[in-house]
Order: C-alpha cells, then sequence, then structure tokens
C-alpha cells in the first residue's frame, strides 16, 4: 500500500469527514509528518509548517504531486481547517498572537494525533487511534450530528415522519405539508416528496401508477404532489425559493407528462414570503394558484373564474 493510501486510512480510521479523506489530505497529512514514501510511519515527526512554502512544496517534491499557487486556499478551508477541528493539528502553535491573515501563519500535528500516528501499521494502532478518538471525538460524527440538528422534520398524514435537510427551500416543503395541505388541501395524501439532498424522498409508487402517472418520469414531478381522492384532484406544488414557479412552460411540460391522468389537476407555486412571489411574479402560468408561507391562510388565483379547483 502506497503512503497516500496509508494516509487515507489514518485519516478515515481517526474519524476524518469522507471530504477529508481524499489525496490532497492525505499529502497534507504526509507533508506534517515528514513521511517519505519508504519512511516508517514511527518516524512521524512534529514540526511547524506553512502552507505553499512547505506543505505544497513537500507534495511536489517528495510525492510529485504539483497543485497549482491558486489551491493555497483549497488547502486551508477544505483540509487544514478541519485538521484543526479534528484536533489531528494546531494552528500557530509557535505563536497562537498571529492575527487570522498572518502571512506567518503555520501548523504542526497535535501531540495526541502524533502519538497515534506514530503507530500506523503496527498492533498498536487500533489501541492509539481509539484512544485518540475517545479524548478529542471524531469531527464526522460531530458533522453529522450538527447536520441532524438541522434537519427539518415533517409528519406526513399517513403518519410517516421524514427530515428534510436544511435550507429556504425545504422549510417552504416542510410548511406546505404543515400548513397548505391542513387548510386547503384536508384529507389529501402525500404521492411525491422530494429533498436538496434526496430527490424522491418519498414515493407513492402504487398511487402513482393507479392515476396514470408514469412512475420512471417522478423526477420531473414537482416539489410535493398530493391527492384529494374525494374531490379526484392532484395538487402539483412546486416549492420556491430562488426559482422555479409554475411557469407557462412548466405547465406544458407536466400536461404532457400527466396527460394519462385522469384526475384534475391543480397548480400551486409556493413561496417563502412576499418579496420572494414579486420576484417570480411576471413568470406565474395564468389559472394557477400561489401559497405564500408568510400568509398561510391566504391564497392568491390568477385569473379565472372559480378560486381553487383543476384546469
Amino acid at each position: 500500500m502506497s503512503k497516500i493510501e496509508d494516509a487515507k486510512k489514518i485519516l478515515k480510521e481517526l474519524g476524518l469527514p469522507v471530504a477529508q479523506q481524499n489525496e490532497i489530505s492525505a499529502c497534507t497529512l504526509l507533508a506534517l509528518c515528514g513521511i517519505k514514501p519508504q519512511d516508517s510511519w514511527s518516524k512521524a515527526t512534529r514540526n511547524s509548517q506553512k502552507v505553499s512554502k512547505d506543505i505544497m512544496a513537500f507534495c511536489k517534491n517528495v510525492y510529485k504531486k504539483e497543485y497549482a499557487p491558486n489551491t493555497r486556499e483549497t488547502f486551508r478551508r477544505q483540509v487544514l481547517h478541519q485538521f484543526v477541528q479534528a484536533r489531528i493539528i494546531d494552528y500557530n502553535p509557535d505563536n497562537p498572537s498571529l492575527p487570522v491573515n498572518s502571512p506567518h501563519a503555520h501548523y504542526a500535528l497535535t501531540n495526541e494525533a502524533l502519538e497515534a500516528i506514530k503507530t500506523f501499521g503496527t498492533k498498536s494502532w487500533k489501541g492509539a487511534s481509539d484512544k485518540f478518538k475517545s479524548e478529542v471525538g471524531e469531527l464526522s460524527k460531530k458533522y453529522l450530528s450538527a447536520r441532524e440538528q438541522m434537519l427539518i422534520p415533517v409528519k406526513l398524514s399517513n403518519g410517516k415522519t421524514f427530515k428534510l435537510s436544511a435550507g429556504k427551500h425545504n422549510k417552504v416543503q416542510a410548511a406546505i405539508l404543515q400548513d397548505f395541505a391542513a387548510r386547503f388541501t384536508k384529507g389529501s395524501e402525500v404521492l411525491y416528496l422530494g429533498d436538496t439532498a434526496n430527490k424522491d424522498l418519498y414515493v407513492e409508487k402504487s398511487v402513482l401508477k393507479e392515476l396514470g402517472i408514469p412512475i420512471t418520469a417522478h423526477s420531473k414531478l414537482p416539489d410535493v404532489v398530493l391527492y384529494d381522492r374525494k374531490n379526484n384532484w392532484l395538487y402539483l406544488i412546486e416549492a420556491v425559493a430562488s426559482h422555479g414557479p409554475v411557469s407557462p412552460k412548466r405547465v406544458i411540460e407536466l400536461e404532457e407528462m400527466l396527460k394519462d391522468c385522469k384526475a384534475g389537476k391543480v397548480y400551486v407555486s409556493a413561496f417563502p414570503d412576499f418579496k420572494e412571489f414579486k420576484k417570480h411574479s411576471a413568470n406565474i402560468a395564468w389559472e394557477t394558484e400561489v401559497w405564500i408561507v408568510d400568509f398561510p391562510e391566504h391564497m392568491i388565483h390568477f385569473n379565472g373564474n372559480k378560486f381553487m379547483g383543476p384546469r
């Protein structure tokens, strides 16, 4: 196994996130340890190093991995910052009072990391790496915990609970399920729910097929699809946070995709606030509905002789 692959394994087993288990992270670790291709990990040392002069130069001269000068920020933001958070390295250990943007900024392995890394490849490695993680914690788990805290919980009408990834777009989706559906589509069932991190978070395939909606094309469906069996109405709702209301073009696309669906179609553009609505108002199709999260009890109907209903 090459030293770069060794370094990737070390980072993984010390609890670094997947994004810091790549080549650039591995080369950075090798530079910070001063480990050359033929060295044993027991020879790892702790020396303060600067990004360009030391770390990037080591990658180029020793491992023939040359990174462009403008990738200095990539090293800092996508590797070194995470190494500091994971307690793999210390920031400015020789002079902690240096300002943030100082040209003399430097990094060095922590004593705890060095102690563990020197045992890699020996029987002591597992115990040493476990000790390191128990003492400083695993960054991957910290990141996961932070993401979990940011997730938006939603409960479907059938009792199933999901967590949408954080973000303005998904907050609108959560409001659609919790506020819009309760006010305007009571008794409806969720047939489709997307998510910015998981496009097909929830798909009720059997009912979609029953209604004549091509299941293989569900990725082209709006963000939320609700079905009112009593009225045989299908609510096709776009959650608009930065783009994508139900435009004339979108209506034509959906009508073509849903040509075999006999349910009445209700098109809705949902916005987080009036400001976002105004940005897109000129692109909203006539005879569709608009709902704004900030005014949940009201609907705006774009023309037509009825407030709510299929086209």
